[in-house]
């Protein structure tokens, strides 16, 4: 038989593969980063009014933590949705998007 290629153990049909993968060393971290308390907030910015479908999600979902926090005791949806969407309403009116 002829040799059709190298082998590195000497046995039969097994071939030598050379690596050609480049390692490189790892780069320590130039950048310092705040810790999150010490990030500022970012500023909310007013995009225009708030289309009725938007505000009346925002009133549900807010309604829907205030009777989580009770346990969904029954009785009080009413008055979850009234309070609900007078926090809403007052968030929106403050941030000037009537």
């Amino acid at each position: 038989m002829s040799p059709r290629s190298s082998t590195a153990s000497g046995k039969s049909g097994t071939t030598a593969v050379k690596s050609t993968v480049k390692t490189t060393a790892a780069k320590p971290a130039t950048t310092k980063t705040r810790p999150a308390a010490a990030r500022p907030r970012r500023k909310a910015v007013a995009v225009g009014p708030v289309v009725p479908e938007n505000r009346m999600r925002l009133i549900a979902e807010a309604a829907y933590y205030k009777a989580e926090k009770r346990a969904f005791a029954g009785g009080s949806e009413l008055g979850d949705w009234i309070e609900a969407e007078a926090e809403i309403d007052a968030l929106l009116n403050a941030r000037g998007a009537d």
